[in-house]
């Protein structure tokens, strides 16, 4: 079931070479930073969009392990990550993607002599199609 809050704990290894950042609960989810202001913000940003791909695909979205459990070594620390995803499914489903397409010669030359946005133009095109308002 969707939620629109989450938190996991994330632990943070430190390197010469930067940080790398693990979230036990989330396999696969490994993002990392050169400094901690960066992984603190790589590290909500991945944990959003790795709960994103887990709720789209209908995956189970496990329960966070509790801090006081993780197993730490020396040169690593806890963070927890905190992420609202009402936030994220918006920018998600509102992000531009890039379409190829043809039309004739002539049209794209009076369009752009016209001034005419082609993407604006598509969009409302599309919209009109398929019935959607605003």
């Amino acid at each position: 079931m969707k939620k629109d809050h989450y938190i996991y704990p994330a632990i943070l290894t430190f390197a010469e070479d930067g940080i790398s950042i693990e979230f036990p609960d989330l396999q696969g989810c490994l993002p990392s930073a050169s400094n901690i202001d960066e992984a603190i913000k790589n590290a909500k940003e991945a944990m959003a969009l790795h709960l994103y791909g887990m709720e789209e695909g209908n995956l189970e979205i496990p329960d966070p392990s509790p801090v006081n459990k993780l197993k730490l070594e020396s040169d690593q620390m806890p963070l927890l990550v905190e992420a609202y995803m009402p936030l994220y499914r918006d920018a998600i489903a509102n992000k531009s993607m890039n379409k190829t397409l043809t039309i004739p010669q002539w049209l794209n030359v009076a369009g752009e002599t016209n001034g005419i946005n082609f993407s604006q133009v598509l969009q409302a095109a599309l919209k009109e199609k398929l019935g959607i308002n605003g």
